[in-house]
């Protein structure tokens, strides 16, 4: 069975139908607060799916274009092009009332929500639509995700690869195909709603420099400065708040923009202000100095312990050796990697264990037979499983993945089998599921599964590993540090409540080593721009990560999840977790994980190094308590 269509024709098609704007980017780079727009391109189309129109221009970036070999666009060939405001009235009239569609779309459209801001102007758009997460949803028979593989799969012709309007033409095409496979499948358009970004806190911003140091703990009474203590600052200061700023990370210490349990040290000149720093200092027992005590001790501050195990210069006095103030009660330590690829951790005893001390590296265990294997009856299948009870369907997922496939939680053109359990027959997908021939199994089948040979998925059915919960496996080394790794995390498309994914950049110590790099819808972005939050779609969100560009005082990256409200992962039920590199490459790894029942955030994914290595582990660990609890635990202080 077949879901391409040699008509791309998207006539009649009413769920689908909107005014869309295709657009295209070339870049100097990739972060978009400090890099500039080269070429830009604009297709629009009807809601039949007809063109009406389309716009390109080359650009004066007044910077470095950047990677010429990739978009070919040299600083001669730029030389008196027109700069973004010249043309931004003519893009604006483009996008105006349309949706805007691009690949990977969330890059785009923060480049050029950026130019618009440079300029002056309002990006006017007010939805977007990713073809990349659209295709995630259909998965088609593909190698990968890739513009030029799905041209190829849906027929459409590529002259000029990374031509911004080329690109913009191709995608026009791609998208017409896509839209055909996802009403066939009756999937909802994966559409993101776009807030107006003109205020200053989406102009260009300089990173902050990571701390070298670890955090040796508080400040004693008498005692030193030492190198990678958490300062935080409150209220006025004679110093200029910037200067002072920059004083404190000059010296190696670690300027914090709140305070936590973590934090070192208070600087205030009005201790009685009754500030949330100073009510949290307080409430936490943080030293508070005022600035000109601080100001003296700055002037000596003793060297510290670098990340990574190294040391610095020896301490004229050591830095003191504090006991690890307890988590409140209800945060956990967070989970340890094990050591050894193919490991699979055991499951917590209970959903919200108590607080425990980060255990010792276990002794390596054998590895087991890696899901998907050759020889298991479920090798290379993607089975959905509908209907039962909460436990019912989470039991029939786990003995999908033990008989080597794996478990899907939507629908789409990737699935061999669906397994009915009870009720399962009155799902609303049924009706497609019935008319596209999709081979159906009674709740028996799961224990003693017989199959006929699938249809060729051309590796696009499954990822290479396929991950229990607690599962490890080893990111290839030269790929790990070459390109920025993704993290998609995606729940079922009938989901009504809000699902937030967040990342914590965390060090040796599990503690994050500066506020920001708390990254989550709030701050999609660390300033570094080495980790990201992807806004793909209301059920699916990225998290990319720059390995190779992550400092020696980075240890992990972990990802979770937090509902907002009252729900509870147990009423969202299964959250599917792909990863590899980049956005559009076929995934290295994949994993289906639902045993939550009354838990509110929960950990999915580590990042973490090993050696010379970066590892990926599944965790599916969760908690009762809200966002702000668990962030707590990595030392940043965030309202719930």
């Amino acid at each position: 069975m077949s879901l391409a269509s040699p008509a791309l024709d998207v006539s009649g098609l009413r769920d689908y139908a909107y005014e869309w704007a295709v657009v295209d980017v070339e870049t100097s780079g990739l972060v978009a607060r400090r890099d500039r727009v080269l070429s830009v391109a604009v297709v629009t189309l009807g809601p039949d799916g007809v063109q009406t129109g389309e716009f390109s221009a080359l650009l004066n970036p007044g910077c470095d274009p950047g990677p010429v070999h990739v978009h070919g666009l040299t600083s001669e060939r730029l030389r008196g092009a027109p700069v973004f405001g010249d043309i931004a009235g003519e893009i604006a009239a483009m996008l105006q009332n349309r949706v805007l569609v691009a690949h990977n779309a969330q890059f785009d459209y923060d480049f050029l929500a950026h130019e618009f801001a440079r300029a002056g102007l309002r990006l006017p758009v007010a939805q977007r639509l990713c073809t990349l997460a659209l295709n995630r949803r259909v998965d088609p028979p593909t190698d990968d995700l890739r513009l030029g593989t799905l041209a190829a799969h849906y027929g459409v012709t590529q002259l000029a690869a990374h031509d911004a309007l080329d690109d913009s033409r191709v995608l026009a095409g791609v998208l017409r195909g896509t839209l055909r496979d996802a009403a066939q499948l009756g999937l909802p358009l994966p559409l993101v709603a776009c807030p107006p970004r003109q205020d200053p806190k989406f102009t260009p911003r300089s990173p902050k420099a990571s701390c070298d140091f670890r955090n040796p703990g508080r400040l004693t009474a008498d005692g030193p400065l030492v190198q990678g203590m958490k300062v935080a600052v409150t209220g006025e200061t004679a110093t200029p708040r910037p200067e002072l700023i920059d004083r404190i990370a000059a010296a190696g210490l670690n300027p914090m923009s709140s305070v936590s349990r973590h934090t070192s040290v208070l600087v205030t000149n009005d201790d009685a202000s009754g500030s949330a720093k100073a009510r949290r200092a307080h409430a936490e027992g943080v030293p508070v100095i005022d600035e000109l005590t601080f100001l003296r001790l700055l002037g000596d501050v003793r060297p510290g312990n670098r990340h990574g195990g190294t040391t610095g210069a020896p301490a004229l006095i050591p830095a003191p050796v504090l006991a690890p103030a307890a988590a409140p009660a209800s945060v956990t330590a967070p989970v340890t990697a094990p050591p050894v690829t193919g490991e699979v951790a055991p499951p917590p005893a209970s959903p919200v264990p108590p607080p425990v001390a980060i255990p010792p590296a276990r002794e390596p265990r054998k590895a087991p037979v890696p899901s998907g294997a050759p020889g298991k009856p479920l090798a290379g299948r993607r089975v959905l499983v509908l209907g039962g009870t909460h436990p019912e369907a989470v039991a029939a997922r786990t003995r999908v993945v033990e008989l080597g496939g794996s478990a899907a939680i939507n629908l789409s053109a990737s699935v061999t089998d669906v397994v009915l359990l009870a009720g399962g027959a009155a799902d609303r997908r049924m009706r497609r599921i019935t008319s596209l021939e999709f081979p159906t199994h009674e709740a028996a089948w799961i224990e003693a599964p017989t199959t006929e040979p699938h249809r060729d998925r051309s590796g696009r059915g499954q990822a290479e590993h396929v991950l229990p919960r607690g599962g490890v496996v080893d990111l290839p080394h030269g790929q790990a540090s070459a390109v920025p790794w993704t993290v998609t995390a995606t729940w079922g498309q009938q989901t009504d409540c809000e699902i937030d994914i967040v990342a914590f950049v965390v060090d040796e110590d599990e503690q994050v080593p500066f506020d920001e790099d708390f990254v989550f819808y709030g701050a999609p972005e660390n300033p570094a721009g080495t980790v990201r939050i992807l806004g793909d779609g209301p059920t699916e969100q990225t998290v990319s990560v720059s390995l190779g560009s992550l400092p020696p005082s980075v240890g992990r990256v972990v990802v979770a999840a937090a509902i907002d409200g009252e729900p509870t992962f147990g009423d969202v039920g299964a959250i599917q977790i792909t990863a590899g590199p980049g956005t559009s490459a076929a995934p290295l790894a994949q994993s289906t994980l639902d045993a939550a029942t009354t838990e509110r955030t929960m950990l999915l994914v580590e990042l973490y190094r090993r050696g010379p290595l970066w590892r990926l582990r599944t965790v599916g660990q969760g908690y009762d308590h809200g966002l702000g609890a668990l962030a707590r635990g990595y030392g940043v202080d965030v309202a719930d």
